[in-house]
């Protein structure tokens, strides 16, 4: 069968073009692969350059959360000696409630570890807060509650306050 002449040079001109594509996309493509891994490059350091100034943020607002919910900074700030024992107490866990959901979203610029190291402490405290409270008469003042505290506090072992900063310090000097 033979093809009508049309139709050959529709397939010749097709056939030709196909090739010239084909060899431009070649002879252009290390030039264009070239071009995508210096602009993924340039778009990844613009990122970490803008994200940074935000973890650095993140992690001193993590070790300001510390320093605000240990009961030795928060008993002097809420100065609060008319109030009785369970006032006081409940008075301090909404503080320390309140300062850890305005620091809830932290943790998207932080390390995991980070996060889990202020967690703990916030815990730990409401444990300990709750601990002195519940060693407390019904009716005790606030102000024995508060010394209740710091003498929980000053017979541990080590600072868990100090230890938390210090872990979250370390965290901060990987990421730099």
């Amino acid at each position: 069968m033979v093809l009508p002449p049309i139709i050959v040079s529709i397939l010749t001109y097709t056939l030709s073009g196909a090739g010239v594509v084909w060899v431009a996309y070649y002879l252009f493509k290390p030039y264009l692969d070239t071009y995508k891994a210096s602009a993924e490059g340039n778009y990844k350091v613009d990122l970490q350059s803008q994200a940074l100034p935000l973890k650095l943020q993140a992690y001193e607002r993590l070790v300001l959360f510390i320093e605000r919910i240990n009961p030795v900074n928060m008993l002097v700030r809420l100065n609060a000696p008319t109030f009785s024992a369970a006032e006081l107490q409940h008075l301090i866990m909404a503080e320390i409630r309140n300062e850890y959901q305005h620091n809830v979203t932290q943790q998207l610029y932080v390390s995991a570890r980070a996060w889990d190291v202020a967690k703990k402490i916030k815990d730990d405290t409401l444990s300990v807060i709750n601990g002195a409270a519940q060693a407390l008469p019904v009716n005790a003042t606030g102000t024995e509650l508060a010394k209740t505290i710091l003498t929980a506090l000053s017979t541990m072992d080590t600072d868990p306050y100090g230890i938390g900063i210090t872990l979250i310090k370390k965290d901060l000097e990987n990421l730099l």
